[in-house]
């Protein structure tokens, strides 16, 4: 394993990465960009909400070893901060992304968002997506998909809240799009499933088909896609209710249908997965238990022993519980990329990254 530092900045607070190769080779990493208010300020602390949050790419030709130091804008949020920059490669070259964002209310507009997400002074602006031609060069959208039938919330304009998730949206042989999306099922107390919508045109509009997960007492939440050499579609889950272990589904009819989810019985989140040169499937998570970190397991094609699997641990010297939300990439060689953000002794939270090389 090779660590190396995507980009850091002690003005800024930068969280939430994913990453993808094009077809030239180069890589290219988004991530939330904020201020970081108690470096510069005096804050009592970090939050993942800021009026200031953007969403900012950096680029690599030399398979991740060194970073352009400006990020580009890939999108700053009209109405608020926004959060999670998730990005999928399609089979033309141009690039999909899918984020969300946060509106700052004050104190005199509080009960007029009641019915929407909150984290106050916060309240959800839900979901969005755009899509780039040229490598992350120029952005068109955004993009609103619609609300998930059953959604019990607002967003911060009173509007049924549009669909969000953070995670991987998966692209199928047919050129259609799979996305793993929240709903919010009840607000107080907060709870979700995760549903699966579809594209038929690289994410401008989108259209429901099926529950993913949902259970009484289990909340569910980000969640990651992936297809196996044999058909299968996977998702790996982040829970709450539930120990913070990981919750996995599967469909054997492309989507249309997934049966009953499974107990993942491994303590990490959120997840994502890809699918190296020889079938096997890499699965990476944020750990956020002593010693703090990011680990990883290598599965079988078909996903069938993420249970057994070994764990691989990536990082163990991460400062506290803020930190994670890895991503990988395949390289030349074999080789993969995790992204991630990572905080040493509680000191700047940047996007850090560890290169990989699988023995034969």
């Amino acid at each position: 394993m090779e660590h190396i530092i995507v980009y850091r900045d002690p003005q800024f607070y930068c969280a939430f990465p994913s990453v993808v190769r094009m077809p030239d080779g180069e890589l290219v990493c988004a991530f939330r960009r904020a201020p970081d208010r108690r470096a510069l300020w005096g804050a009592p602390g970090h939050t993942h909400t800021d009026p200031n949050s953007y969403l900012v790419l950096v680029r690599s030709k030399d398979d991740g070893h060194t970073w352009t130091s400006r990020p580009e804008l890939i999108y700053a949020h009209p109405m608020g901060g926004s959060q999670d920059p998730c990005l999928v490669l399609l089979a033309d070259g141009s690039i999909v992304c899918s984020s969300y964002a946060w509106a700052l209310i004050p104190p005199e507009g509080q009960q007029k968002v009641g019915d929407a997400l909150s984290h106050p002074p916060f309240a959800f602006l839900g979901g969005y997506l755009l899509r780039s031609p040229d490598g992350g060069r120029s952005w068109s959208g955004p993009f609103e998909p619609p609300t998930v039938p059953g959604d019990v919330s607002k967003d911060a304009l009173g509007r049924p809240c549009p669909a969000f998730n953070r995670g991987a949206i998966l692209p199928m042989p047919d050129g259609s799009l799979l996305w793993a999306v929240v709903r919010t099922d009840s607000l107080r107390p907060r709870h979700s499933s995760v549903h699966l919508m579809r594209s038929k045109d690289r994410g401008e509009t989108w259209s429901y088909v099926c529950p993913v997960a949902q259970d009484a007492r289990v909340t569910f939440n980000e969640t990651s896609l992936i297809r196996t050499r044999g058909g299968d579609i996977v998702a790996f889950m982040r829970t709450a209710d539930f120990d913070g272990k990981a919750a996995i589904a599967r469909s054997r009819d492309g989507g249309r249908s997934f049966e009953p989810w499974e107990d993942g019985e491994v303590f990490g989140h959120p997840f994502h997965a890809i699918t190296l040169p020889d079938g096997r499937v890499f699965v990476v998570y944020g750990y956020r238990r002593a010693p703090f970190g990011i680990r990883a397991k290598l599965l079988d094609p078909e996903c069938t022993d993420f249970r057994q699997a070994p764990e691989i641990v990536i990082r163990d010297d991460g400062g506290n519980t803020d930190l994670g939300y890895p991503w990988a990439v395949l390289l030349p060689d074999g080789k993969v990329l995790v992204v991630y953000y990572f905080n040493i002794a509680d000191g700047t939270r940047h996007i850090a990254g560890t290169i990989l090389t699988f023995e034969k």
